[in-house]
């Protein structure tokens, strides 16, 4: 479990996690111009407040910036320290973000899902809160299966980052609640985009390609995990293997579950903090530029 006060000790009292997220070189105690809006005078600074023994910020053009390290990363992220479920998030940002070593390493090579046993079947797309269980047993790459993302740009790097496996099986439940396994091969290799506590399974040859279980949440978005703090540029694509691809050119880029997938203003509102610039980036035939069309409307 991450703690807050080892989160303050490793970031010598939160000045490491001020100094990640400010694009600025500031000095302690001296006003500088804050990098997250269209600032025109230095009002803010970091100072060290000898009662709670932390360092803050002080934004006295914006007070919703003033606070300590933890309440910056809420603001950037959409999220609340009040809320003790959004805070223990604040904290896995940091961790994750400042390679803290916190929080153990996950491994997948034979995974198993945990979910109640009155779960629902999730079919061709995973509906909202719809869970079954899983297993999967992972292999390593092949030589055909690395040349296959790698006419993306995509190397076993990119791969690693993004938790892309090469699954040897996945047993799952159909949609009668029967036990059933897919076992890959060489005319239809499978793949699978490993979360936390789901799987979707990619197989690019097979007539079914993708397919999915475990709890995905009330929002599936790949490539969340892997940006970085802020940037300039970010692209929201049509599938994990664009994203991937864009990554291995140097580009930051996230997906929904699909083009047609509703996108959560939330998401692009606390995205809107850390990027200056977003962009839909889907397919140029009749289903990707009605998406876009669709989604730019929504937003």
């Amino acid at each position: 479990m991450i703690r807050k006060d080892d989160i303050l000790k490793m970031t010598e009292k939160g000045i490491s996690v001020f100094r990640y997220y400010l694009s600025v070189d500031f000095k302690v105690g001296k006003n500088f111009l804050n990098p997250f809006y269209k600032d025109t005078e230095a009002s803010c600074n970091i100072y060290y407040e000898r009662k709670a023994g932390v360092f803050k910020m002080q934004d006295f053009g914006n007070e919703d910036y003033s606070g300590d390290c933890f309440e910056l990363v809420g603001r950037l992220n959409g999220l609340s320290c009040k809320e003790p479920k959004e805070f223990v998030e604040i904290m896995e940002i940091i961790n994750r973000d400042l390679h803290l070593g916190l929080s153990a390493h996950e491994e997948y090579h034979v995974s198993h899902s945990k979910v109640p046993q009155k779960s629902e079947v999730v079919s061709e797309e995973p509906k909202a809160k719809s869970v079954r269980p899983y297993t999967v047993v992972q292999k390593p790459f092949t030589a055909a299966e690395l040349a296959f993302w790698g006419k993306s740009g995509i190397g076993e790097n990119i791969l690693k980052a993004y938790r892309t496996v090469s699954l040897k099986k996945f047993s799952s439940e159909n949609q009668e609640r029967k036990p059933f396994s897919c076992m890959t091969s060489v005319d239809e290799p499978m793949f699978g985009y490993m979360g936390k506590q789901h799987i979707k399974v990619y197989r690019p040859c097979s007539q079914m390609r993708f397919l999915y279980a475990g709890d995905f949440g009330d929002n599936y978005c790949f490539g969340l995990e892997q940006l970085p703090a802020k940037g300039d540029l970010l692209f929201i694509t049509g599938g994990e293997k664009y994203v991937m691809s864009l990554a291995a050119h140097g580009f930051h880029a996230i997906c929904f579950n699909s083009e047609t997938a509703f996108i959560p203003a939330a998401v692009i509102h606390r995205l809107s903090f850390r990027f200056k610039h977003i962009i839909l980036l889907y397919d140029v035939d009749s289903t990707g530029l009605k998406s876009s069309a669709k989604r730019e409307e929504e937003l």
